[in-house]
């Protein structure tokens, strides 16, 4: 019942607190993510799709993503709490827990690329065939910070090469640079993402990807990271992130096309200028179904587990890693760093609704 002796003003002033807490109550929790390279158009409709589609609106929060340059400058940003997520690949985390080094006080919680991504592509008419081939010769990769380079090292090694002494691994930048750079002969491989050598082919450049060792080929790229302390105090938080995620994924799959656009509806600098609007968004479509298809299935076609690390496999590549003298032990506990407890609560949708509202999406 109204109080009769509260003045007009005062009840307005009630009525108006009132109103706040209500909004505060259901106020989104924002999510920010550190991304070690930029987005493309194969990764970064996903996001996208997931705010246009409402899927992080119903999970009540927003995300705001921000690129550092490599594994090496995001891995500190989420160490220190300054964003919630990070996605670096997982060996400078693994690395982290070698004997006498401090570990990183963060957990994978989410496997976002459940194989391994990235590359050695020379150019297709020169003579290197096989990572032996590379003795003598330049990679280059985006940043020295960049976590690619220790499993890089490792694939030398095994192939009997010494990284900086048979082999020099120099920073070339991203994309067009680096693809410039190979083209130009001023490194003989590109150790970039299966997107970016896929980009450098619509280019009109032939390229060959080295053959990788089974183990290397199996270890999975990127995953979502966060604080240890996050995941213990706040596993809600993620979960509900992973879930809309996980539905944004499912709609890229289902309707590349709105994926591609909707990506470059938010980053309107990375659409193609020089080239047809119909040509370029069939190679954007292709770009995106390479990515949502290793995304979801295995390379034999069968369907994975939203999120879900493989943790034998972790294991074996930590052995290899060990083996090639990048880590300096193999007693790495990799049921801590990789977290697999929120992984049931990633599909608690119904993913056959989320493709047919996908589908039902008309591409501008």
């Amino acid at each position: 019942m109204q109080n009769p002796f509260l003045h007009p003003l005062a009840r307005a002033g009630v009525a108006a607190l009132a109103l706040s807490c209500a909004a505060a109550a259901h106020a989104k929790d924002t999510v920010t993510i550190a991304l070690g390279i930029p987005l493309t158009v194969a990764s970064g409709g996903v996001y996208g799709l997931g705010k246009d589609l409402g899927y992080f609106d119903e999970e009540n929060i927003e995300v705001k993503t921000i690129v550092f340059q490599g594994a090496g400058a995001l891995l500190p940003q989420v160490a220190s709490k300054k964003v919630t997520i990070g996605l670096p690949l997982p060996e400078p985390v693994l690395a982290s827990h070698e004997t006498g080094k401090t570990p990183l006080p963060v957990r994978y919680f989410y496997n976002t690329i459940p194989s391994n991504e990235l590359e050695l592509a020379v150019l297709a008419d020169g003579p290197i065939k096989t990572i032996a081939d590379l003795k003598g010769k330049k990679i280059g990769v985006g940043a020295l910070t960049w976590g690619t380079i220790p499993s890089t090292r490792a694939l030398l090694r095994q192939e009997g090469l010494t990284p900086g002494k048979d082999v020099d691994i120099v920073a070339v930048g991203v994309l067009g640079s680096g693809f410039l750079a190979l083209k130009e002969g001023r490194v003989d491989a590109l150790n970039y993402n299966s997107t970016w050598t896929a980009l450098l082919e619509l280019t009109g450049t032939k390229v060959h990807r080295l053959p990788y060792p089974p183990i290397f080929q199996k270890i999975n790229s990127n995953g979502f990271v966060t604080h240890e302390d996050t995941l213990r105090d706040n596993p809600e938080l993620l979960a509900r992130f992973g879930r809309a995620y996980t539905k944004a994924v499912i709609a890229c799959d289902a309707n590349p096309a709105l994926c591609a656009e909707t990506f470059w509806k938010y980053q309107p600098e990375a659409r193609p200028k020089d080239t047809d609007p119909k040509k370029a968004l069939e190679e954007a479509v292709v770009l995106v179904k390479k990515r949502m298809n290793s995304t979801l299935r295995t390379p034999d076609g069968r369907d994975r587990v939203a999120g879900e690390f493989d943790l034998p496999v972790i294991r074996e590549f930590v052995k290899a890693m060990h083996a090639a003298g990048e880590f300096n032990t193999a007693d790495i506990p990799v049921e801590r760093i990789f977290d697999n407890s929120l992984v049931q609560q990633y599909s608690r949708f119904d993913a056959q609704a989320v493709r047919k509202q996908a589908q039902a999406q008309a591409v501008q």
